[in-house]
């Protein structure tokens, strides 16, 4: 390929890329009650805990799912279910030798996420609380190495957009964050070293299912 031609198609990208966006807006206005499924191309959750109070340690999941049957009517009737793969976790462990090692203990270990055992941590809502025009607190049922409780999540509505390159399928956009104490579901272990809390922090992307 010759390097105008080249530079022809990167052109060409560029100019679908931003076409794709054009319907992109912080409003319900163009959105009907649907149900939406979770994009994973385009869904990032991150889980943060104190390292010896000075820092925060960073856990990426990768393995996610989820559902949200939106009513734009009156978001307080909506729902969310979320399903994550606990093994499927990544951090920045700089040794490439022991970071495959050091991240199947926290993803299989009996003191960590255990996921031998308990391979799916889920999320369902049970209830949504609107507090601004745009933001919102979802409450719901946190299933983590076989533990129920309940969790309270502070959620951002980032708006909507559809795309040519979806077949003009609508998305909708929310981050989330909140926050729970590990003990809780039987991860008590090294408290002296690594917080109990644990902040949770969401951004993610949910597309119309195909026809």
């Amino acid at each position: 390929m010759r390097v105008q031609d080249l530079r022809s198609g990167v052109v060409a990208l560029a100019a679908l890329a931003g076409a794709a966006c054009v319907n992109t807006q912080q409003s319900l206005a163009p959105i009907d009650n649907a149900n939406f499924e979770l994009e994973p191309t385009h869904a990032f959750l991150t889980a943060k805990v104190k390292h010896f109070g000075i820092s925060d340690y960073a856990i990426d999941f990768n393995g996610l799912s989820g559902q949200l049957d939106f009513n734009a009517d009156d978001p307080t009737a909506s729902s969310v279910s979320f399903q994550i793969d606990a093994a499927a976790l990544e951090t920045n462990f700089p040794d490439p030798e022991k970071k495959a090692d050091w991240e199947s203990e926290l993803a299989n270990d009996g003191r960590f996420l255990d996921a031998d055992e308990f391979p799916m941590i889920t999320f369902v809502s049970t209830g949504i609380e609107q507090t601004g025009e745009f933001t919102g607190q979802v409450t719901g049922d946190l299933n983590l190495r076989g533990v129920t409780n309940p969790v309270i999540l502070d959620v951002v509505f980032n708006g909507t957009a559809t795309s040519p390159l979806d077949g003009g399928r609508r998305r909708v956009g929310f981050n989330a964050t909140g926050t729970f104490d590990r003990s809780d579901f039987g991860m008590g272990a090294l408290t002296q070293f690594v917080s109990d809390t644990v902040t949770v922090e969401f951004s993610g992307e949910f597309i119309e299912p195909a026809t």
